[in-house]
């Protein structure tokens, strides 16, 4: 992941970043195979305590050829996306005075490094889509759990999907939020943001968390 020299997009601790996000965005796991490159997007859990620096588990549909196609040599990377939004220089305070500035984009993502190893035990499966289940229904009223559904239709489930585990061995986070920006041209992307789509105001959330260029 390229970050510029300044170092104000850097994230101090990737790890709380990537724990953070997701929970609430899906992953796209992207592995290299004899087929070349593939990607596919699905909801994972982090493990903090599974190794040095984690490890990201989740599943794929069994007849999905990625998890056939992986050269066991060759890295995977899982990617985890935050809020993100297009930052017009109408915004800035520099703009107004200059001219010379030009739009960019303000995002948040975490890039998990490591090899992938592949999981076809049920009790293994079980507990990753409980505890998948169990963290996106929990805010709801009245949350669906797994044990609503019969046994032999969950077992049949199971059974059509694989295990993916990412062991990180690596891990990045970028906090591209405009903190490379003078306060007036942060405060003016802030306010523009929150006057935008819901999608707008969640990066203006996420910038409320930094402070502009001193």
């Amino acid at each position: 992941m390229y970050q510029p020299g300044h170092g104000r997009f850097a994230v101090d601790d990737p790890a709380a970043e990537l724990a953070r996000l997701v929970t609430v965005r899906p992953v796209t796991l992207v592995t290299l195979g004899a087929e070349g490159l593939r990607a596919s997007v699905l909801p994972m859990l982090f493990h903090a305590d599974a190794g040095p620096h984690g490890a990201l588990r989740g599943h794929l549909a069994r007849p999905n050829p990625q998890w056939r196609d992986l050269s066991p040599a060759v890295e995977a990377l899982a990617i985890v996306d935050g809020p993100d939004a297009y930052v017009t220089p109408g915004w800035y305070e520099t703009k107004r005075r200059t001219g010379r500035d030009v739009p960019t984009w303000n995002y948040v993502t975490v890039h998990a490094h490591g090899p992938l190893t592949i999981h076809d035990d049920p009790a293994w499966l079980e507990a990753n889509v409980r505890g998948l289940s169990d963290r996106h229904e929990a805010a709801r009223a009245h949350p669906w759990s797994v044990d609503d559904a019969p046994r032999d239709y969950l077992d049949g489930q199971l059974r059509a999907i694989m295990g993916v585990e990412l062991r990180v061995t690596r891990l990045e986070a970028k906090r591209k939020l405009s903190q490379n920006r003078i306060e007036e041209d942060f405060a003016g992307v802030v306010a523009g943001l929150g006057d935008g789509t819901p999608r707008d105001q969640a990066v203006a959330v996420e910038m409320a968390e930094e402070a502009p260029r001193r």
